[in-house]
């Protein structure tokens, strides 16, 4: 049946009706041509608004869109491909990051001790030996902070600890040398003036050497009277070690007896404690609170030490950048080392050191005999028993006195 389109009357002249284009309409106002009602549907001629299938606002209808067929469903999510990129991601922060911080912690390294300046060196042997040296030295220090820490106000430097710590394949050795040790002072070279110093039989304390002549001398005189050869030289001062204890956070420590001491400001209690930086630096100095005197501060200091490298190397401290970068920092910006060292070799060292405080190794004081002008006589016996051990990196059989 056909549809019947009711019609309107016909259009006077000059006006149009929908679908005839006739003259253009007059200017709005007087004369507005007459518009078509919609109140009895004239004026649709099949007009249909689009609104009962929602296409004039791109709705979709029944059936689809009105451009197409009905959409595809979204493609689920590539899993595997996102999990790849964010691995490979991840890594190449973690990369770069590892590459900026070895920079950073290289250029930070205080390599000021020429190990070739030694004269008359004994042969290498097995695996390494590092120098350890902590120094009075008061650098960095203001007049509140020598009197803080109980340091003093002395002028040059002098050491109050020195250790060598072997790392090899048989377990890891760290053998102390009480600075009060009795040694001859053999023939060196002048760190500052060139001049070779011939070798007169004099007898010193070890310490002695270091005042004399700095870390050159040191090394020349444990070289000659050990055979042992120093392959790297650490060094740290007063400042430099209250910052690294400060900066992990405090040290955990067992102290077996409390002791006193006015010239250290030492003032502990035994038992389990947490030392700061200024308490750690009474421990390891302290010496006339003890009838032993340097023979139980050395033993202090390997304990100390290893505790100290313990706390540093764990998770806490390594996977924390905000207590990581301030350790290495403080730790980087006080050390000396010698001219050769490298990250590795540090990095090497501190966990040998780890080692010896978890049971992985053997510390010990250097053999001692007995006494001449009150410093300490090496076990000459001993001492070459030592050595040849750890030139050969065998397991240490000797055993220190104290």
């Amino acid at each position: 049946m056909m549809r019947q389109v009711r019609r309107g009357p016909a259009v006077p002249p000059g006006q149009r009706s929908y679908g005839d284009p006739g003259p253009a309409a007059p200017p709005y106002g007087a004369g507005v041509p007459q518009q078509p009602s919609y109140a009895d549907g004239q004026g649709y001629d099949d007009y249909d608004s689009g609104y009962n299938t929602g296409q004039v606002y791109g709705g979709q209808g029944p059936g689809g869109t009105a451009d197409g067929p009905p959409r595809a469903p979204r493609p689920a999510p590539n899993w595997r491909r996102r999990i790849k990129w964010t691995v490979i991601t991840l890594a190449t922060v973690l990369v770069v990051t590892s590459i900026a911080t070895y920079f950073w912690a290289d250029s930070k390294l205080r390599r000021e001790v020429d190990l070739s300046e030694v004269i008359d060196r004994p042969a290498s042997g097995a695996g390494t030996n590092y120098l350890i040296v902590g120094s009075d030295s008061r650098e960095g220090m203001s007049k509140a902070d020598e009197k803080k820490l109980h340091t003093g106000g002395a002028e040059g430097k002098r050491t109050d600890s020195m250790m060598i710590l072997h790392v090899g394949d048989n377990g890891d050795t760290l053998v102390s040398l009480p600075r009060d040790s009795n040694v001859t002072v053999p023939s060196y070279k002048g760190s500052t003036s060139g001049k070779v110093y011939p070798a007169t039989g004099r007898q010193e304390k070890l310490n002695a050497t270091y005042a004399e002549d700095g870390p050159t001398l040191l090394v020349r005189t444990i070289e000659a009277n050990t055979g042992l050869h120093i392959d790297h030289y650490v060094e740290i001062g007063f400042q430099g070690f209250a910052n690294i204890v400060d900066a992990v956070g405090g040290v955990d420590i067992n102290i077996d007896k409390g002791f006193k001491d006015k010239w250290s400001g030492a003032d502990f209690k035994a038992g389990d404690q947490t030392l700061n930086g200024q308490q750690a630096l009474a421990f390891v100095r302290t010496r006339h609170a003890f009838a032993a005197s340097d023979l139980q501060r050395t033993k202090n200091q390997q304990k100390f030490l290893s505790a100290l490298a313990h706390q540093v190397a764990t998770p806490s401290t390594i996977l924390n950048p905000f207590t990581f970068y301030p350790v290495m920092g403080a730790g980087l910006d006080s050390l000396i080392v010698d001219k050769d060292m490298s990250l590795w070799d540090l990095g090497s060292m501190f966990w040998a050191m780890k080692g010896v405080q978890g049971g992985g190794g053997t510390s010990l004081n250097m053999p001692i005999s007995g006494s001449v002008g009150g410093n300490l006589v090496w076990d000459k016996a001993k001492v070459k028993t030592l050595v040849d051990e750890l030139n050969n990196d065998q397991k240490v059989t000797v055993s220190g006195t104290g």
